[in-house]
């Protein structure tokens, strides 16, 4: 039980129940790409163009991702769930074999991504257990397929 009388167990399932997209949000980190496996991703304004991401502050990749100040979010296809199991992972080779370039402020930009969107660290608000992070956006694009979701503590696809 936290504080507020809710067991975190009980809270974990309900809200897992919510289905989400997963990106990986990516960054340059003294020369070397660094990125994270994250489905807290959504859009914040049109006018400025703003969204948003929650990394854990238990991440170990957050602070090299974001060091920059600049960081890539690509959302991924229903066909890239290898890539977010790799990218979920501590101290693993994450970029080995993944084909990326560089988006307009030098965050890694994945090949095959279902979109990709490009921005600059905004602002960084200390929330729980976890970052609210706001990116006003430079750059976006996006290409025909089919979402990875997570939901329920896995991951799958999306059928219309």
């Amino acid at each position: 039980m936290n504080r507020m009388g809710v067991d975190a167990g009980e809270f974990r399932s309900v809200l897992g129940h919510f289905a989400s997209g997963v990106v990986l949000i990516t960054g340059m980190s003294e020369g070397e790409p660094a990125g994270l496996t994250c489905q807290s991703f959504f859009s914040l304004s049109l006018d400025p163009p703003l969204v948003a991401v929650a990394p854990g502050k238990n991440s170990t990749s957050w602070p090299k991702v974001s060091s920059s100040g600049s960081i890539c979010m690509n959302i991924l296809s229903d066909e890239q769930e290898p890539l977010a199991w790799t990218f979920a992972q501590t101290g693993a080779d994450k970029f080995a074999g993944v084909g990326w370039v560089p988006a307009a402020h030098g965050a890694p930009r994945l090949h095959d991504a279902l979109a990709w969107v490009d921005g600059v660290i905004e602002d960084v608000f200390d929330t729980g257990d976890h970052w609210l992070v706001t990116v006003r956006v430079v750059d976006l694009e996006s290409r025909p397929g089919r979402p990875l979701l997570f939901y329920r503590g896995g991951f799958g696809g999306f059928a219309p």
